[in-house]
C-alpha cells in the first residue's frame, strides 16, 4: 500500500478532509502531519513535518496545501532530497513526476477548487519517473543541493 504524508496550514484545511478521503478511496495510507483545525497557524511547521517524513522513509511522498502552495513548497524544498512542486493544473503535476521525480506535491486552496485539486493529485500519483535523460538532470539538482557555494 502506498503511504503519503500530508500537511496543510489553516488555509489548506478547507480542502484537507476531502483530499484525505480521496487518497484513502484510492487505497493510499495517509500520514497526517496536521494541521488539525482551521485556527491560524504557520505553514513552515507542516511543510517541515512532511519533508522529514519523506526523507525518513515514513512516507514515500507527500502532499502539502496552503493558500497558494508557494510558501509551503518553498519550505519543503529547503530539505535535502526533497523535490517539491506547486501545481495549479494536472499537466504540470504529471510532468513534474515524469521529468523531475518530484516527491512532494503542493497546491493552493485559494487557487484551485476541490475537483481540480483531485485531478492534480491523480495526475501526480498516476505518473512515474521516466529516468533516461531526466535522470542526469535530477542528479545535477542533487549535486547543486549538496554543493557548498
Amino acid at each position: 500500500m502506498r503511504r503519503i504524508a500530508f500537511g496543510c496550514d489553516h488555509v489548506g484545511f478547507i480542502l484537507k478532509e476531502d483530499i484525505l478521503a480521496h487518497l484513502r478511496a484510492r487505497g493510499i495510507e495517509v500520514v497526517d502531519k496536521g494541521t488539525w483545525s482551521p485556527e491560524r497557524t504557520d505553514y513552515p511547521h507542516f511543510a517541515s513535518a512532511v519533508a522529514q517524513a519523506v526523507i525518513a522513509g515514513e512516507a514515500e511522498s507527500g502532499i502539502l496545501i496552503c493558500g497558494t502552495g508557494v510558501g509551503i513548497s518553498i519550505t519543503a524544498n529547503k530539505f535535502p532530497g526533497i523535490r517539491a512542486v506547486v501545481c495549479s493544473e494536472p499537466y504540470s503535476a504529471q510532468l513534474s513526476r515524469q521529468h523531475n521525480d518530484t516527491n512532494i506535491l503542493a497546491f493552493g486552496s485559494r487557487v484551485v477548487g476541490l475537483e481540480l485539486a483531485k485531478m492534480i493529485v491523480d495526475a501526480w500519483l498516476d505518473a512515474a519517473f521516466e529516468g533516461g535523460r531526466h535522470q542526469t538532470r535530477v542528479e545535477a539538482i542533487g549535486a547543486i543541493e549538496h554543493a557548498r557555494i
